[in-house]
């Protein structure tokens, strides 16, 4: 199933680039709670939505496009697939690249599989729990990536949203014992992906996110160990699927 994930991740890319690319200005409308809409997520939410009925008609879908079913009707779900269209939309209307498809599979409220894709880079990485995580460039072979955990009194480099990035969260991780050396800011689920392919030590979020925006990249990072599996602070299926501050890529849980 893994391999016709990534070709619907990929389809979707595809027609997010026609737009990107044709469209010298790219028309933008506004959702509920003011953030950025364009045709760019709307066609790709159609494509990923209908290809996943076909391919896995019994299994529930949420998209960001979409709307949260209530809490009531999915608490009992044992798998469900979890989509965010694009995911860094604020990046797409920058073209600065930055932007990707997300598509995840949950089961027992954790990320068994997966994808997220990079459409301006041609870069995919993916991931299946008991299979590892790759990174595939274009159409050069697939390369497994690992990342190695690190403690709290390492020097780290930090990887932090292109546009939520601050210097007040490196002050906050220095409170917390943390000594940050570097930061990479990046778009999108990139940042998860860098921690996990190595070229990054921790991604720290302070702030909301909701779990589509998350759950691609933390199984590329959480099957990205070279033994076992990366613990991961983030749970899927919450009655409110938004996320509280959260840290990835250290051996040591931190809270905040």
């Amino acid at each position: 199933m893994l391999k016709e994930v990534i070709g619907i991740a990929k389809e979707a890319g595809e027609a997010m680039l026609e737009i990107y690319y044709d469209a010298q200005d790219v028309e933008i409308s506004r959702k509920d709670d003011d953030s950025p809409l364009t045709k760019a997520d709307l066609a790709s939410h159609h494509i990923i939505v209908d290809a996943l009925k076909k391919l896995d008609p019994g299994t529930p879908i949420i998209s960001e496009e979409s709307g949260i079913p209530d809490y009531e009707e999915r608490k009992d779900w044992t798998k469900f697939w979890i989509v965010d269209p694009l995911d860094g939309t604020k990046e797409f209307i920058k073209k600065n690249g930055e932007f990707t498809v997300n598509i995840a599979l949950i089961e027992d409220d954790q990320p068994i599989m997966g994808v997220v894709y990079v459409p301006d880079k041609r870069t995919i990485y993916y991931a299946e729990k008991g299979k590892g995580s790759f990174k595939q460039v274009g159409t050069d072979a697939p390369e497994r990536i690992y990342s190695t955990g690190n403690k709290k009194n390492e020097a780290l480099v930090a990887v932090q949203s292109r546009s939520h990035g601050s210097e007040k969260l490196i002050t906050q991780l220095k409170g917390k014992g943390l000594t940050v050396e570097e930061t990479i800011p990046a778009g999108s689920s990139i940042k998860f992906c860098l921690v996990a392919e190595g070229d990054a030590d921790i991604y720290p979020r302070m702030g909301p996110t909701m779990e589509w925006d998350v759950a691609a990249g933390d199984a590329v990072y959480r099957y990205s160990a070279r033994k076992g599996v990366h613990t991961s602070p983030l749970t899927y299926n919450k009655s409110d699927l938004k996320n509280g501050s959260f840290l990835i890529g250290l051996k040591e849980k931190i809270e905040f």
